[in-house]
């Protein structure tokens, strides 16, 4: 690495000697509209190779696109990435290097690679990730099939590190830190650890009966059961009907319940009891990894439903909000 940072200090210093030359010479003859278009030109381009260094390399600007950080962080929000954090990124979503010593702490809020992104090809991956470094965010080529910006990298935070054991009821969260032989839920765990109090939850949980009642119906659906489902099931879903609450809330609990239900009909279905353990048991972190969720625990597409992420895909740290004005901060507090 010591070696591409003096190549790249030595190249720059050659740039900027060949450039004053120029100017020299340019300045001795008379000035013509292409030579001040290619002026300007001159000067957007070494501009934007310089973002572009400073953003692979240093900092990363990035908007953030859902509410799954609500109130943390919202939506149109832009923040400063620390991209040195976690090591050394050598190419837009190419290999890091200078890790051993640059680990996830818990509790920080990280930028990663979306483990469910549909990638159109590594050339177009990094295309993509130069304009929108280039652009300072303002530009992403990078669309969804109905037109809306893909989301190449999440934003969340870092809650289940390596060892640890978490699991999800009712939407709220157990954990089992590495070592430990006892779950604990998340607000103590947070509040003796001295963590952020960001993480919060917004459904009353009055309805969560009411929520795996449906995806027991919905298993007696799926069975060609559904007369024979219980009365209780369906006076319990009605119970949704002008909550202003989906019937899927909270799609891990209902997953959960949903292929319990399926479990119970037949023990001996080792696939459909496999299928229900793996809600059922909890999320294990392994070494190396880390379960990223959202603070918005009600909403967002986090660690949950995709499983730890390897350190490696890791992009930085966030550190500070500089947009809108008005809540212009420092996000190391929230850590």
């Amino acid at each position: 690495m010591d070696r591409f940072l003096t190549l790249l200090e030595r190249r720059t210093e050659r740039y900027l000697t060949r450039r004053r030359r120029i100017k020299a010479y340019s300045s001795s003859k008379k000035r013509t509209v292409l030579g001040e278009i290619w002026s300007w030109v001159d000067a957007l381009i070494f501009a934007v190779f310089w973002v572009l260094i400073i953003n692979q390399y240093l900092f990363q600007l990035f908007v953030i696109p859902s509410p799954s950080m609500v109130s943390t962080l919202e939506i149109g929000d832009r923040v400063i990435v620390n991209k040195d954090s976690y090591g050394v990124e050598l190419y837009p979503a190419g290999k890091k290097v200078l890790t051993d010593t640059r680990r996830v702490q818990r509790d920080e809020i990280i930028t990663f690679y979306n483990p469910e992104y549909d990638s159109k090809g590594p050339a177009f991956d990094v295309l993509s990730q130069v304009v929108y470094m280039g652009t300072l965010t303002l530009v992403n080529i990078d669309r969804n099939d109905d037109g809306t910006p893909a989301e190449r990298l999440y934003v969340k935070r870092a809650a289940g590190m390596p060892g640890d054991t978490i699991r999800f009821t009712e939407g709220n969260v157990m954990i089992k830190p590495s070592g430990e032989g006892n779950f604990t839920d998340e607000e103590s765990f947070r509040a003796s650890s001295g963590l952020a109090e960001g993480p919060h939850r917004s459904v009353d949980a009055s309805y969560y009966p009411s929520l795996r009642a449906a995806a027991a119906l919905t298993a007696y659906q799926e069975a060609g059961l559904e007369s024979a489902a219980p009365k209780y099931l369906f006076d319990e879903y009605s119970r949704l009907e002008g909550s202003g609450y989906n019937y899927i809330f909270d799609r891990y609990e209902f997953e959960k319940a949903r292929t319990g239900t399926i479990a119970s009909f037949d023990p001996s279905d080792m696939e459909a009891r496999s299928e229900h353990m793996r809600y059922a048991a909890g999320i294990y972190v392994p070494e190396n990894h880390v379960l990223p969720l959202g603070d918005n625990r009600d909403n967002s597409r986090d660690g949950r439903y995709f499983g730890p992420v390897p350190e490696g895909d890791i992009n930085g740290r966030v550190v500070g909000r500089f947009w809108p004005v008005g809540r212009i901060s420092s996000l190391t507090d929230n850590q």
